[in-house]
């Protein structure tokens, strides 16, 4: 794996790649139709990390007025450990500055330690737990937010 990283905003022609990404990475995956959907959707801002020319991760979140509620994060399992999430993480701050976002928020399973670790090393604190929250398998979801962009 090459070092030449680049964000850039999703397009459709990274849906596929995000897609095979996703069921890689969630025991429920985003159908193409969704993903491909929040390309007209207004509120939201979705980012690709490119090694090269592969899509290697991706990142999505909602903004609506002064809050962002991040949709997705995840990295190719043959990119993971070199800083993809941090990258794509620090996109999305990015855009939320931008956008003069005050807040952001998101869930997470409470048994995805690499994720909470991701989210606690950019500022999020846990505030709560949403219960039995994911269907597959009732598991609880962590509620982090970070409110010092």
């Amino acid at each position: 794996m090459s070092n030449d990283f680049k964000i850039y905003p999703m397009d459709k022609s990274s849906i596929n790649s995000i897609q095979n990404i996703s069921e890689l990475s969630f025991p429920i995956s985003w159908s193409i139709e969704s993903l491909e959907s929040e390309l007209d959707n207004k509120f939201a801002k979705y980012v690709v990390l490119k090694n090269g020319n592969s899509i290697i991760g991706y990142g999505g979140m909602w903004v609506i007025i002064d809050e962002a509620h991040i949709t997705n994060v995840a990295v190719h399992p043959d990119a993971r450990g070199v800083g993809a999430g941090d990258m794509i993480v620090e996109a999305l701050f990015r855009i939320c500055r931008k956008h003069k976002v005050t807040g952001i928020t998101l869930e997470v399973r409470s048994s995805n330690f690499v994720a909470i670790n991701l989210y606690e090393k950019h500022g999020f604190e846990k505030e709560c737990i949403r219960p039995h929250y994911y269907e597959d398998n009732q598991e609880d979801a962590v509620i982090m937010w970070n409110r010092n962009l």
